[in-house]
């Protein structure tokens, strides 16, 4: 059985909307819809969803969907927070746990499935899926050794011009070995700029634990559209057209 995480707790400031972010209608479907398709669509059979602004609303518009199980995230502490509300649901399970953000609707199907074979074969701690972008500006970027081994991601708010200039960003899609991923969320900090537990810090903890963690670049560059603006999401509903 496959778990997977889906942060859908925000708010969504700039997108000029009362609704939840994840409730935004995206060619009249929320925008979580197509990441709940997705995992679906590969197999997931339970789908912790994180709730938090409006959770009532999130519950309702998504309860037709049976495989789901909403856990409340009442402060938004940032994404490894999120996950940590998953805590007690994943204590006694042993398997792969994905873990997506709820706004990201060009989320690909065969992205998700590759992610998953790749974890079924070598069982790493943790997989992440990566993409080489030509402007990478806003995506956290994916740090490598002198081997091309991955070793941490760097947010931009917190990278330097050196790291600014790394192609290859997160795209925010992890495959993590449960136990492994419960141990890496008792190490989170909040010693960045926003103060947050990102969950973007886990794949490190892994790694520097000595654990088999793989970054692989296997996703596409039009998954990298989030939607943070009303702009961006016109600019999503022209590339879904177009699919």
């Amino acid at each position: 059985m496959i778990h997977a995480v889906v942060m859908a707790a925000g708010k969504g400031t700039r997108m000029k909307s009362d609704l939840p972010k994840v409730l935004y209608p995206v060619l009249d479907r929320p925008m979580v819809e197509y990441v709940l398709d997705a995992l679906e669509q590969c197999g997931v059979e339970k789908i912790l969803t994180v709730v938090g602004y409006c959770s009532d609303l999130v519950r309702q518009t998504l309860a037709h969907r049976k495989n789901l199980v909403f856990v409340e995230q009442s402060e938004q502490l940032g994404t490894g927070h999120a996950v940590m509300m998953c805590r007690d649901e994943l204590k006694n399970y042993n398997g792969p746990v994905m873990v997506v953000a709820g706004d990201c609707p060009m989320i690909q199907t065969d992205s998700v499935k590759k992610l998953l074979d790749a974890y079924l074969e070598p069982f790493p701690a943790c997989i992440l899926g990566t993409a080489h972008k030509e402007n990478p500006a806003g995506l956290g970027r994916i740090v490598r050794d002198v081997n091309g081994e991955f070793m941490r991601i760097v947010e931009e708010k917190d990278a330097t011009p050196e790291q600014k200039a790394i192609t290859e960003v997160n795209m925010s899609y992890y495959v993590f070995r449960t136990p492994d991923l419960l141990d890496a969320l008792t190490y989170l900090k909040t010693d960045n700029v926003q103060k947050e537990y990102y969950i973007t810090d886990a794949p490190a903890v892994l790694k520097n634990q000595g654990k088999k963690v793989v970054a692989l670049p296997v996703l596409k560059p039009i998954e990298s559209l989030g939607i943070n603006t009303v702009e961006e999401a016109k600019i999503v509903e022209d590339a879904l057209r177009g699919m």
